[in-house]
């Protein structure tokens, strides 16, 4: 399970879980999504389904969502540990 800064997941079973994000970003991420070839649906109920089929695309999902729900410092103090790991 992952947490995003000021987003917590509520975990629906095993391999799911439910993000809220606002209804535009959900738009935004799909489309992005759907650029990396992750499979993601917006549904007529507002809500964004991702099917996540290996580790590389739970990381590429929380980039992508981490990318339209972290503030510009959080995504700078994110990346400056980046670097310090190296």
């Amino acid at each position: 399970m992952f947490s995003l800064s000021g987003v917590t997941p509520n975990v629906i079973d095993s391999t799911a879980q439910i993000i809220e994000v606002s209804r535009i970003d959900r738009w935004r991420i799909c489309y992005r999504l759907q650029e990396l070839m992750i499979p993601c649906w917006c549904l007529q109920d507002g809500t964004l389904r991702v099917e996540i089929q290996s580790s590389i695309s739970a990381v590429l999902l929380r980039s992508v969502v981490q990318q339209f729900v972290a503030s510009r410092q959080e995504l700078v103090n994110w990346l400056e540990r980046c670097l310090d790991a190296d």
